[in-house]
């Protein structure tokens, strides 16, 4: 009996992905040449099959080719599919079939030409594209909608391959004729295609005007439920004139709430509290001329929310991370349905840990009752991470609600008494929260707590417990006796309880001396003495010496007055929530971070090694781009952790080393011969790193600066209320990621400055290899440099820290030739690049030849400079510069006629410390 013949069988396409056994190439070979329709058809679908679980297929490229000739659609359909996969690996055999497109886009089947549109859009190979121009501006005047909505997207395939092209073509101005079309999908393939461009561009190629308004409202209520996202999308960027406006369009979108898509309904979510802004009131509560408006409105976002919570889980979580950021917005949409958040016992985890969030942001006066009876139910579940967050979310809301957090302490107590031991730990972490936030109300239940003291074995558990020991000694009567049972086991214990162990202890015998004195001994020489954490040991030093120097201002460090802490349930920035609000329904909204954090673009090169065409030149400077922020001068937190001690001078007297001319301009030549010109140096920019209470009534202010080879810490010493005159400093540098120290370690003012008075002085700073601070790996470099100077004459010693110019640290050997500044370029790896924008730059910083001059100065040598092709007006200058230590940095700078802005890209091998170039070169354009 013959076999059945199953090519025409529905649902058979399965058989292709069987195994296939040996000389199956040869044999597909034949059958594409057969004569056969339906075998050829199997033998592609074969082929297709091969291509998809992985085999390498690319050996019968011209041989699927010779099929593409046919008028069979499956068939055409298949052959395209292969095309698109390998064009770039055989990109000359691809054009062989342009013949084949360029007919197929004349086809009188309306799908036949849609499908060489789309396919030739699909094949990134430049010379491809060549051919695609004609038939696609056939393509968008078809009469045929369908293949025009199919040539919109088109569009925005080939501006990713060929921006210029499309500019010269003229598409984009067809893509706006295109809006006005009347197939309500034409209309939002067109709006998506000007989307992505906008996106791509960094342009805003959309402008949405009156007209163009009204048409997308009106294809709105036609179109598919994706094209409906497209367009609400573009809504939701346009600002309307005035809150008549804003209304008037919200009317026309409030329907879409409704609609069974989730997509769509979170678009229209978006749109709506944008144009809420519009509209007038506050975040949480409307007001202004159109209140009532906006009540109603409020209303109506509610039960679209609370639908999505009936949905699959995965479509739940998407929702839930879109409904914490909408109750940060606006609480008040959601204050009443506080229910529907409440946890199912069948939620997967991590729908109850975002329910858990919103359930917080949503607690108040009037329901934490229930909300308490709720969480303590989730505190007995089995799952430990759940339990965990449940306990940590009743101390939130203790936090939160002041009237409210007696009845939390009630709960957290009643957990405690379970004796279940990651309950009692996380309880126990949560209560020092709220002693920290309520200080001095609720310490009667401290004993409860030290009851329970033998079941607490992880790091931020016994942290907390420390602390409360060490705050609370004086109402603990044996608190020394418990905090040396953790003592017996300092050596092994995590460092963040080795730090509030020695706090502890030190707190201890501030309030009990008598009896801890033993105790704080042995705390002070394990921690100095026995431990390589150089936080520990830091800590420890200054612990010491405020104990041995004066215990009365160690009471007032150690046992101040602290800050209470604050509630953090609306811990977004109002910035950042403005922006992720915007952002509803994509990525950003997810990860609750702007698409800049996690999305980089990639970059068009012009390929073009003479001309430099090197980097992401190709698009337009984004004018909107956020400035980057930098660290405080005065913050002392980030700097580096070297082990060195600050306060050891090295025994420093006023007959040590000489100091450098107290006045010296430091343009002396450093070996003795007088210097044939006149050099001008930048002058280093100054900021006050000191005030006069912490420093004996001294301000202090200082820079970085270069001056003839040699960096110099420059310092402005000012004499502001002390009435011993300062006469002779001490200098000395923390280990930091430069390696710089003080060639001499001491400052001769002379004269002295008097109260009154001031004196510059510059202190010329080495690179010694023993003063490094390793950086981290996969961190950038710490800008600061931590300096102790000690007043010589009354003992006083106080600390600042300063960040680093890193422009200080360039050579003049600096400027690359051409062909190595290329080379050394395309070798390093893209993941070695940093990117960044300069906004509001003065007129200056905005012409290449005024910047060049201005880098120059700074040892910043321009390389090269050409135009950006196809871009009127743009200009990219190539910059290289070296340090003083060997290290590198090159720099691409996009400029834009008429835009006082400045894109940077800059690449290193030493990327540890290509933020710090980037921040030099970004801090030269913004000054005058």
């Amino acid at each position: 009996m013959a076999p059945k013949d199953n090519s025409a069988a529905g649902g058979s396409d399965s058989r292709f992905f069987t195994t296939q056994k040996k000389g199956e190439m040869h044999e597909l070979r034949l059958e594409l040449h057969s004569t056969d329709r339906n075998t050829k058809v199997d033998a592609v679908k074969k082929v297709i099959a091969s291509m998809t679980v992985g085999k390498d297929v690319s050996g019968l490229f011209t041989d699927v080719l010779n099929c593409v000739q046919t008028g069979n659609i499956e068939l055409k359909k298949l052959v395209y599919l292969y095309l698109i996969n390998y064009a770039k690996t055989q990109p000359e055999l691809t054009l062989l079939a342009v013949n084949t497109f360029v007919k197929d886009a004349n086809d009188p089947n309306p799908l036949i030409r849609a499908l060489a549109v789309r396919t030739m859009g699909c094949i990134r190979v430049d010379r491809i594209t060549e051919y695609l121009c004609e038939p696609l501006s056939r393509a968008l005047r078809d009469e045929d909608p369908y293949v025009r909505k199919t040539a919109a997207v088109c569009v925005a395939k080939l501006y990713d391959i060929a921006p210029e092209l499309v500019q010269e073509r003229g598409f984009i101005e067809t893509l706006h004729d295109l809006i006005s079309d009347s197939n309500p999908s034409v209309v939002a393939n067109g709006v998506a295609a000007l989307s992505e461009i906008s996106e791509t561009s960094g342009r805003d190629v959309m402008k949405i005007t009156a007209s163009v308004l009204q048409k997308l409202l009106a294809a709105l209520n036609e179109c598919t439920e994706w094209g409906q996202v497209f367009i609400l999308d573009s809504l939701a960027k346009y600002t309307p004139a005035e809150a008549r406006e804003a209304e008037g369009i919200i009317e026309r979108v409030t329907p879409r709430l409704q609609h069974a898509n989730s997509a769509v309904v979170m678009s229209a979510v978006k749109v709506i509290l944008s144009y809420m802004d519009v509209m007038g009131g506050s975040n949480s509560t409307p007001g202004g001329a159109h209140a009532e408006s906006l009540r109603a409105l409020t209303r109506k976002l509610a039960p679209p929310l609370v639908t999505l919570l009936n949905s699959e889980p995965e479509i739940q979580y998407v929702a839930l991370r879109n409904i914490n950021l909408i109750v940060q917005k606006r609480p008040s949409i959601l204050e009443n349905e506080i229910k529907v958040f409440f946890c199912k016992y069948n939620d997967p985890i991590y729908v109850k840990m975002e329910k858990l969030e919103i359930i917080i942001k949503l607690v108040s006066e009037r329901n934490i009752d229930q909300v308490l009876l709720e969480l303590k139910e989730y505190a007995t579940e089995v799952d430990v991470d759940f339990v965990r967050k449940s306990v940590s979310a009743i101390g939130r809301c203790a936090v939160k609600l002041e009237r409210a957090a007696e009845r939390c302490i009630g709960v957290l107590l009643e957990l405690i008494q379970t004796k279940v031991n990651y309950v009692v730990q996380e309880s126990v972490i949560v209560i020092k929260d709220i002693f920290r936030r309520y200080p001095n109300r609720y310490e009667s239940i401290i004993a409860t707590l030290c009851d329970n003291l033998d079941t607490l074995d992880e790091p931020q558990a016994k942290a907390s417990m420390i602390w409360i020991i060490g705050e609370y000694a004086e109402r603990i009567d044996n608190a020394d006796e418990l905090l040396d049972t953790f003592l017996e086991t300092f050596e092994e214990e995590d460092p963040a309880v080795q730090l509030q162990l020695l706090t502890a202890t030190v707190k201890c015998f501030l309030k009990n001396p008598e009896e801890t004195q033993d105790m704080v001994q042995r705390v002070l020489d394990l921690a100095t003495e026995e431990s390589d954490n150089p936080d520990l040991r830091d800590r420890g030093f200054i612990y010491w010496r405020l104990l041995s120097t004066d215990p009365e201002a160690a009471k007032l460090v150690v046992l101040g007055d602290k800050p209470v802490i604050e509630d953090d349930t609306f811990r977004l920035e109002p910035n950042l929530l403005n922006v992720l609000v915007g952002q509803i329904a994509t990525l950003s909204s997810i990860y609750h971070k702007p698409p800049e954090a996690f999305v980089v673009r990639a970059k068009r090169s012009t390929g073009e090694d003479d001309d430099l065409g090197l980097g992401d030149v190709g698009e337009e400077i984004e004018e909107g781009d956020e400035e980057e922020e930098y660290e405080d001068e005065n913050d002392v937190d980030g700097g580096g952790s070297g082990g060195m001690d600050l306060l050891d001078m090295g025994g420093l007297a006023v007959t040590d080393n000489a100091a450098p001319p107290a006045n010296g301009s430091g343009m002396d030549d450093l070996f003795g011969a007088a210097p044939a010109a006149a050099v001008v140096e930048p002058e280093a920019r100054m900021s006050k790193v000191c005030a006069p209470e912490k420093s004996g009534g001294i301000e202090l202010w200082a820079g970085f600066r270069q001056v003839g080879g040699a960096v110099k810490l420059e310092l402005d010493v000012r004499n502001v209320s002390s009435n011993v005159p300062v006469a002779n400093l001490a200098i000395q540098l923390n280990k930091n990621a430069f390696g710089l120290s003080p060639a001499a370690q001491q400052v001769v003012c002379n004269p002295p400055i008097p109260m009154g008075g001031s004196g510059k002085h510059s202190v010329e700073l080495t690179s010694n290899p023993s003063m490094m601070v390793q950086v981290p790996a996969g961190q950038p470099a710490s800008p600061q440099i931590q300096v102790a100077i000690k007043n010589m004459t009354t003992g006083l010693v106080f600390y600042f820290a300063a960040n680093f110019a890193l422009e200080a640290l360039f050579s003049t050997d600096g400027a690359l030739e051409r062909a190595a500044f290329i080379e050394s370029w395309k070798s390093i790896d893209d993941k070695k690049e940093l990117y960044g924008a300069v906004n509001e730059l003065p007129a200056a910083s905005t012409d290449i030849d005024q910047v060049a001059a201005k880098f120059k100065m700074h040892r910043i040598f321009l390389i090269a400079r050409r135009p950006v092709p196809n871009a009127e007006g743009q200009e990219v200058a190539y910059f290289s510069m070296r340090t003083l230590t060997g290290m590198v940095f090159m720099a691409e700078l996009t400029f834009k006629q008429g835009v006082n802005a400045a894109k940077v890209c800059l690449k290193t091998e030493n990327i540890a410390y290509g933020v710090q170039a980037k921040v030099a070169l970004e801090t030269l354009l913004r000054s005058q």
